[in-house]
C-alpha cells in the first residue's frame, strides 16, 4: 500500500504495517497491559497475519488507516506502536484515533508524538474533517495523559457499551 506523505515527528516515524513485522506484531501482544486495552489480541502468527491482512483491506476500503510507528536505532528501525484513524465517512462527526505502545517503548513520549503525527495526518488528508476524537475506558489513566500531551481536550463521560464494562472519556482535537 502506498501513503502519499507518512506521517513523522521527531524520533518516531509512522508507515504501512507490513508482513516483516509480524515477529514484533505478535511480541507486542504478550504484554497483559496491551492486551487489556485491545479488543482483538493478537497471540499467534496465524492471527498476526490476519490482522495484517485486515489492515491492508481497510486502507484499501478507506475505512481505517492504520499504520505502524517506529524508531530508528543504530541496527535498524524498530516497532514501538500502532496508530489508527477510524471512521472517515460523512455518517461520522468526527472520525477516532486510536493507538497502542509497545511495553518495550512505554514511559517515553512515544504515544503522544505518533498520536499527533497521525492527527495532523488526518487534518492534511482529509480537510473535511473539523475534529478528531480520541476514546478511552475511565480507568486508563495513561490514554488520558497521552490525549493532553497530543493536545486534545476533555469532552464528556460517555456510558460504557460491549466490549468496554467502564464508562468512558471521549477527547477532542481540533484542525
Amino acid at each position: 500500500m502506498l501513503i502519499e506523505s507518512p506521517p513523522s515527528t521527531p524520533d518516531v516515524a509512522l508507515r504501512a504495517w507490513c508482513a516483516d513485522d509480524l515477529d514484533e506484531l505478535v511480541a507486542a501482544y504478550r504484554d497483559p497491559v496491551l492486551r487489556r486495552w485491545t479488543r482483538a489480541p493478537v497471540t499467534t502468527a496465524a492471527e498476526a497475519r490476519r490482522w495484517l491482512d485486515d489492515v491492508q483491506r481497510d486502507w484499501a476500503d478507506g475505512r481505517r488507516y492504520t499504520f505502524a510507528v517506529v524508531e530508528e536505532h543504530a541496527d535498524g528501525a524498530r516497532l514501538v506502536g500502532n496508530v489508527v484513524l477510524k471512521g472517515v465517512t460523512p455518517q461520522r462527526p468526527a472520525p477516532e484515533v486510536g493507538y497502542w505502545t509497545a511495553s518495550w517503548a512505554r514511559g517515553r513520549g512515544v504515544a503522544p508524538r505518533a498520536v499527533t503525527a497521525l492527527s495532523r495526518w488526518a487534518f492534511d488528508r482529509f480537510p473535511e474533517v473539523a475534529h478528531l476524537d480520541l476514546l478511552h475506558q475511565v480507568d486508563n489513566v495513561a490514554s488520558c495523559r497521552v490525549a493532553q500531551k497530543a493536545g486534545f481536550v476533555f469532552q464528556e463521560i460517555l456510558p460504557a457499551r460491549p466490549p468496554f464494562p467502564l464508562d468512558g472519556h471521549r477527547h477532542t482535537l481540533h484542525a
